[in-house]
C-alpha cells in the first residue's frame, strides 16, 4: 500500500503541483481514507519527500539503462533530455521549481543528493566524448562539468513553465557541448539538433 499511496501521490504531484494537491485528494483519487495514507506517512511533507525520492530513483535508473545503450557521448545527452520531457510530460509547472518555492527544506535535501548524482553522470559523458574524439581534451573536465551543472539547475530551480524549460534546456546542451566540440563533434551535434527539431514537428 505504501508504494501504492508514493505511485498516486507522484501522479498527482506532477499534474497538479506538489502545492496544490492535498492528502484529501490522494485518499480520493486511491478510493482509500486519510487514515490509511497517515498510517504511513504523518505528513504531507514526508509523502512529498518520498515522492521525490522515487523520482530522483526513476530518472537515474533510465539514465543507467540510457548509458547502456552505448550511444556516442552527444547523442546519449540528448536521449537524457528526451527522457526528461517524456518522464515530466504531464507536468504544467517545473518539479524543482515547485519544490524551491514551497517545500526549500525538501528541495535543499533532494539537491545535496543530485549533485553527486549529476556531477558524475557529467563528468563520464566527458570522457567519453573526449575518447570518441567528439570533445576537445584541452580543457578542466571538473570545470565544464561544474558549467553545465550549475546552467542546468539554475533553469530548473527558477523556470516555472515545464514547457519554457525543455526548450531553455536543449538551449544550454548546445551551448555546452559546442564549447568542447572537435569538428566531428560539431558535425553530430547538428545531427542531433535536427533530428531533434524534426521530431518536435512530426
Amino acid at each position: 500500500m505504501r508504494d501504492k499511496i508514493i505511485s498516486k501521490a507522484i501522479d498527482l504531484f506532477l499534474k497538479l503541483g506538489f502545492k496544490s494537491v492535498s492528502m484529501n485528494d490522494i485518499a480520493y483519487e486511491m478510493q482509500i481514507s486519510k487514515k490509511t495514507i497517515y498510517k504511513y506517512f504523518d505528513s504531507k511533507e514526508l509523502l512529498i519527500s518520498e515522492s521525490t525520492k522515487s523520482i530522483h530513483n526513476a530518472v537515474h535508473e533510465n539514465i543507467k539503462k540510457i548509458i547502456s545503450k552505448n550511444c556516442n557521448a552527444i547523442e546519449e545527452n540528448f536521449e537524457i533530455i528526451k527522457m526528461f520531457k517524456e518522464m515530466f510530460k504531464m507536468a504544467n509547472s517545473s518539479p524543482v521549481y515547485q519544490l524551491k518555492k514551497h517545500y526549500p527544506n525538501i528541495f535543499n535535501a533532494l539537491l545535496s543528493i543530485e549533485v553527486y548524482e549529476c556531477k558524475k553522470v557529467f563528468e563520464q559523458n566527458i570522457e567519453k566524448g573526449i575518447q570518441q574524439e567528439l570533445y576537445r581534451k584541452d580543457f578542466s573536465i571538473e570545470h565544464y562539468v561544474s558549467f553545465y551543472y550549475t546552467l542546468i539547475f539554475s533553469i530548473n530551480e527558477n523556470t516555472s513553465s515545464e514547457k519554457e524549460l525543455n526548450k531553455l534546456e536543449l538551449e544550454v546542451l548546445e551551448y555546452h557541448t559546442r564549447a568542447m566540440a572537435t569538428e566531428k563533434g560539431i558535425i553530430e551535434l547538428k545531427r542531433q539538433i535536427q533530428f531533434s527539431n524534426d521530431c518536435r514537428i512530426s
